[in-house]
């Protein structure tokens, strides 16, 4: 199959919205691509997990405890989100619930609970890898390895403006 230019496939989010009207500024246009990229991504990622029984939430703290090696507490798993979870906790027992993790109790300190992941966590994390790659590479294909690593710069620097616009 051919690649299109990019010229060729690229809409504007203008277009896209039918939006007779033209943004109200540039920074308007930029924040308004992120929410609908953000919308796009959230869509076939949770439609991916949910073939495999999670959502997306739940498969990062699979993933992490997986990665880890060892049990995580709820703090250390909180800090390895991709999303920010108020409520690790449900997410944990409700993984529990389904056996996929278990909890156990520090023995030098009671109030310590460390999370670790069961063998079937593994393997429904195992079992989810190769389609989430698959989805990664189908979503990013257009853009080339200079493109992608132009992007990866500006975004970096906006996730940095933003968590300092409250400041």
């Amino acid at each position: 199959m051919k690649r299109r230019p990019p010229e060729e496939f690229a809409m504007n989010l203008q277009q896209e919205l039918n939006r007779p009207q033209p943004f109200r500024c540039l920074d308007q246009e930029v924040l308004l691509n992120f929410l609908r990229i953000g919308d796009q991504l959230d869509n076939r990622f949770s439609r991916l997990f949910r073939e495999h029984g999670l959502t997306l939430s739940r498969f990062n703290i699979l993933r992490s405890l997986a990665l880890a090696e060892r049990p995580l507490t709820c703090g250390e798993i909180g800090e390895q989100m991709i999303q920010v979870v108020p409520a690790v906790t449900s997410l944990v027992d409700h993984l529990c619930s389904q056996e996929l993790v278990e909890r156990n109790r520090c023995t030098e300190d009671r109030r310590v609970v460390h999370v670790a992941i069961t063998a079937k966590g593994k393997q429904l994390v195992e079992d989810t890898m190769q389609p989430l790659r698959e989805l990664e590479d189908r979503m990013l294909k257009q853009l080339n390895e200079a493109d992608k690593q132009s992007l990866l710069q500006l975004l970096n620097r906006t996730r940095e403006s933003i968590s300092r616009c409250d400041d």
